[in-house]
């Protein structure tokens, strides 16, 4: 992979739009590289298979005008899309773009031919983005921008022989088994329908689709005599489903209301129509094994487990240690089998592709080969008992996570549990740690090519642009490649767009990005224009915030977000070590920090300051773009949030050297920089608290239901799980945001109240009082997630004038 596979003729520059030519002869190449010849060929066995569960051409057609309409109204008239068979593009999924002979220019300009739907939208997409300057963004992260597109009378042209782009690879997955919590938990469908066209525009025709399955949960328990009281301790709340699906934990912000599971069931049917309409395939869930507490009593033979503490405090039984029904009991196959059914039954026969984790971040009780083996082909069983075409996807976290337990023969014994194309893995963390370099292409089964990418849903500028340009290609090239796909797993999306519009090209190339070409017109088709001093900052940018070499995979670790919880000598204990001396030697917020419970910081911050600048130069003229807006605050954020860093390590070194005076200016200091952090993030509406917590809301049908989705939303994002009197949750601050409203209401309070204690402690000269610290805090934390009070859901104020203002005060 690398550019496009394509067959084109000349590109004529004068019907091109102005400065795209460069960026024309980077993207469209003239060769194709085959699959290889083991993953060709399964694909060629199951092709027919998912082709005939598709929606009708007429229906393909129809879906993606929709997608055009919506983005384009104006233009709904200037294009033809026509499905087209396989056998015109070698067999493979394509798309072909061509003009249409019309001299008056009245109708129709440009046709977009493909196979599926899909690749409609994929090929209008890269007409679009290539020869109209068009770029394609969440809403949360700049949004759209169509402001180049010519009327319809003056469309440009493409070469007379038109432009075809096959795929080198299948399938472009996306989504995280837990982007479901940290991102689309409060969608409704209009939202939903938003992303279903993003996806189909990026060439998405593998997702991950798991909204409402607790309602078929419900039904097929129900079989087995579970009832709904017991179900309420099993389901967890809205914002952690992911988990509770996943057996990590169960109760934990429950129970569910017939309304959730209800009106989650109907969403689903909408989001696999619009799918399936425009011909995507998606992956619903299988049995993994996770049961109710109450099926232990019912069926008191069955080989149940309970397993062990997944980052609790206390291992309460009410959310910890859920049970595990041994995939060797008959019982097994039979849950695996209804649930299976009962999708079917709802959904109609639309997919053959399952996903189930069944041990994610849950070792196995036996290393065992045989007995994972044996394990590994029960899960299947419970599948293909329902579905005899079914495929288990299974994402490959767990070979990351769990290294020390997956070594070859444990590896080995559950990859071949299968036959061989019934099961396709997810290389979940290539980015980072590609499985398929340690293990012969995962010992030839098929698999996917992912970018993790996110944790947690962090707003984190973060990237490794070099990796996303030539990773998959090394994959693909590599002898006895099995890989058959590309995907975005990342835990939380609507940030980083960069990342993500990179990442769903590869999709589509063979050879490897120019990147420095390709960012010069990103940044043009982003803002819509060429800016001299914009384009340098992303060239800075490209070699410092994108361009993370260190290994670390990123997760934000900055300390106004993720806040220390411990004695102030204890985080950079070396350096606090070195202040005490007499050779003290000043931590510099611009040295690369590998600590992994550090801070993360692998770039020059000096570097990454001048871009600031340049963007700041550069406002004048890009005044009104909302993605100028969004990056403009995002990097802003960036810069201001390392520097917070830095003066935390100040006062720990005022703290360690007894300097009441400096302690207090320090803290002072940083207290007011999360303030003017705060003030910074509500002049854009994507950064904002309020937008979260009146989604949640917006989505109860009664004061309990509207009480607990708030409660939800503000705990996710804070304390996460549960916690004692003088122990915050294992997982506090995982989902960490930089939200307006979060930064004032609870980060501030935080960081205040410990400095508090600092001072009193130097004071004093006390011992730093850590359990009155944490007893303290975490009663604030408590009372803040049951909190009621609303948070603006507007922005206010001038971006470009306070960023400007804030890098004066802070960074001049």
């Amino acid at each position: 992979m690398g550019d496009a596979v394509v067959e084109t003729g000349r590109i004529p520059g004068a019907r091109v739009v102005p400065g795209l030519l460069l960026l024309l002869a980077l993207c469209v190449p003239s060769s194709s590289l085959p699959l290889p010849n083991l993953a060709s060929g399964w694909m060629d066995g199951i092709a027919s298979r998912l082709d005939s569960q598709m929606a009708t051409s007429a229906a393909q057609e129809a879906a993606a005008r929709g997608v055009l309409e919506r983005l384009l109204p104006s233009h709904i008239f200037a294009f033809q899309f026509r499905i087209i068979s396989k056998e015109l593009c070698d067999g493979r999924s394509c798309f072909w773009i061509k003009n249409i002979d019309n001299l008056r220019r009245s109708g129709p300009a440009i046709k977009i031919e493909g196979t599926t739907g899909v690749e409609l939208a994929s090929g209008l997409h890269w007409y679009l983005k290539y020869w109209c300057g068009v770029h394609i963004s969440w809403d949360k992260t700049g949004g759209v921008q169509v402001s180049s597109v010519p009327p319809p009378d003056l469309l440009p042209q493409v070469d007379d022989r038109g432009v075809v782009i096959k795929r080198p690879i299948p399938w472009s997955y996306y989504q995280n088994v837990v982007t479901s919590s940290y991102s689309f938990v409060w969608w409704d469908w209009k939202r939903w329908e938003k992303e279903i066209d993003w996806m189909a525009l990026q060439g998405i025709n593998l997702p991950l689709a798991f909204t409402g399955q607790e309602a078929i949960w419900q039904k097929v328990f129900k079989e087995f005599n579970v009832s709904e009281v017991d179900l309420d301790g099993f389901f967890g709340g809205p914002a952690f489903l992911a988990w509770a699906r996943m057996g990590n934990m169960h109760g934990w912000g429950g129970p569910l209301s017939q309304n959730w599971l209800d009106s989650q069931l109907y969403l689903q049917k909408s989001v696999l129509s619009r799918m399936r309409d425009l011909g995507m395939t998606p992956v619903l869930p299988a049995f993994s094994g996770n049961v109710p507490a109450a099926l232990g009593k019912i069926f008191p033979s069955a080989n149940i487990t309970r397993l062990g503490n997944w980052n609790t405090i206390s291992g309460d039984p009410r959310w910890c240690c859920t049970y595990l029904l041994d995939p060797s009991d008959p019982l097994f196959i039979k849950i695996g089998e209804a649930f299976i059914k009962q999708q079917m039954k709802e959904y109609g026969d639309i997919t053959d592709i399952y996903n189930c984790d069944t041990f994610n971040e849950n070792s196995p009780p036996s290393n065992d080969p045989a007995y994972i083996t044996t394990l590994g082909a029960s899960v299947y069983a419970a599948m293909s008992k329902a579905n005899k075409n079914a495929i288990w996807l299974m994402q490959g976290w767990l070979f990351s996570s769990d290294a020390a337990f997956w070594r070859p023969q444990q590896m080995r014994a559950l990859l071949h549990s299968v036959p061989f194309g019934k099961m396709i893995v997810l290389d979940l963390f290539a980015d980072v740690k590609p499985i398929w370099k340690v293990s012969s292409h995962f010992y030839g089964v098929p698999y996917i090519w992912c970018m993790l990418h996110n944790f947690g849903g962090n707003i984190e500028m973060y990237g490794i642009l070099d990796v996303i340009a030539s990773g998959p290609l090394n994959a693909h090239e590599s002898e006895n490649s099995t890989m058959v796909g590309v995907g975005m797993c990342m835990e939380g999306i609507e940030q980083n767009p960069v990342v993500y519009e990179l990442m769903s090209e590869m999709a589509f190339r063979s050879q490897e990005v120019q990147l420095k070409g390709w960012l010069k017109s990103y940044s043009k088709r982003r803002y819509g224009k060429s800016v001299p001093e914009i384009e340098t900052a992303w060239e800075i940018l490209y070699q410092t915030i994108y361009n993370c070499t260190d290994g670390i995979a990123d997760h934000n670790r900055d300390v106004i977000v993720q806040f220390p919880d411990n004695s102030p000598y204890s985080l950079f204990e070396e350096n606090v070590t070195k202040f005490r001396g007499n050779q003290v030697r000043r931590f510099s917020f611009r040295e690369t920090i590998t600590d992994s419970h550090s801070p993360h910081l692998w770039y020059s911050t000096e570097e990454v300051t001048k871009a600031l600048e340049l963007f700041l130069i550069a406002g004048d003229k890009l005044e009104g773009s909302l993605t100028y807006r969004y990056d403009l605050v995002d990097l802003t954020r960036q810069v201001l949030s390392k520097l917070g860093n830095q003066i935390y390590l100040d006062a720990v070194r005022a703290y360690a050297e007894g300097d009441v005076d400096m302690l207090t200016h320090q803290s002072q200091r940083f207290i007011e920089l999360i303030g003017d952090i705060d003030t910074l993030l509500s002049s854009d509406d994507n950064f904002l608290l309020g937008s979260w917590l009146e989604n949640a809301k917006t989505l109860a049908t009664s004061q309990n239901e509207r009480r607990q989705y708030e409660w939800n939303a503000r705990t996710q994002v804070t304390m996460w799980f549960d916690n004692t009197d003088t122990n915050q949750s294992k997982l506090h601050d995982y989902a960490n945001k930089y939200w307006s409203g979060l930064l004032g209401s609870y980060y501030l309070p935080r960081a205040s109240t410990y400095f508090s204690y600092m001072l009193k402690s130097l004071r004093e000269n006390v011992k730093f009082p850590l359990e009155e610290w944490r007893r303290e805090w975490i009663s604030y934390s408590n009372k803040w997630q049951a909190g009621v009070e609303q948070y603006p859901v507007k922005a206010i104020g001038n971006a470009h004038v306070i960023a400007k203002g804030l890098v004066t005060k802070y960074l001049s």
